[in-house]
This record gives C-alpha cells, sequence and structure tokens, in this order.
C-alpha cells in the first residue's frame, strides 16, 4: 500500500463524512442562530430554549436524508471492499 492510496483513501473518507454529516449539522446551526437572535430579540435567556428546536431539526433531517445518507456509505463501502485486492499489491 503506498502513501498515495492512503492519501486517496483518507480523502475518500473524509468526502463521505462531509456529504453524510453536513446536512444535519446545517440544518442544526441554522436553527440555532435563528434561536440566539430570537432570545437575543426578545431578551430570554433560557438556556434550555436552544436544545429542543435543534434536535427536532436535526432528528428531522436524518429522518428524511437516511435513505440518501444510507446510500452513500453503502456505495463507500462497497467501492473501497471491490478495491481491496488492488490495495494490497
Amino acid at each position: 500500500m503506498t502513501v498515495e492510496t492512503v492519501n486517496g483513501i483518507s480523502a475518500e473518507v473524509f468526502r463521505t463524512v462531509l456529504y453524510v454529516a453536513g446536512p444535519p449539522l446545517l440544518a442544526g446551526l441554522t436553527i440555532g442562530l435563528l434561536v440566539g437572535l430570537f432570545q437575543s430579540v426578545t431578551q430570554i435567556q433560557e438556556f434550555t430554549l436552544t436544545f429542543v428546536p435543534k434536535m427536532l431539526v436535526v432528528f428531522g433531517c436524518l429522518f428524511m436524508l437516511m435513505p440518501w445518507m444510507s446510500e452513500k456509505l453503502m456505495a463507500f463501502t462497497i467501492n473501497l471492499i471491490q478495491h481491496i485486492p488492488s490495495y494490497v499489491r
């Protein structure tokens, strides 16, 4: 296994992680910013107010995108397993 092979696999791993984890994280970030803006405008300083909407949005995003996420992860895993013989040389 060469350094180029390891770099290629690492790049593909990071790309897959960003594709899969990015949408729920961005949804949580957006809702967190909106709730924070609402809290600063209304001067409500309740710490638990940000947790519940973010949790609901992230779970909803995971629920809606799970088929796509599973497809991406399965494609990555299948590609990695199919290329094992070429990595061993």
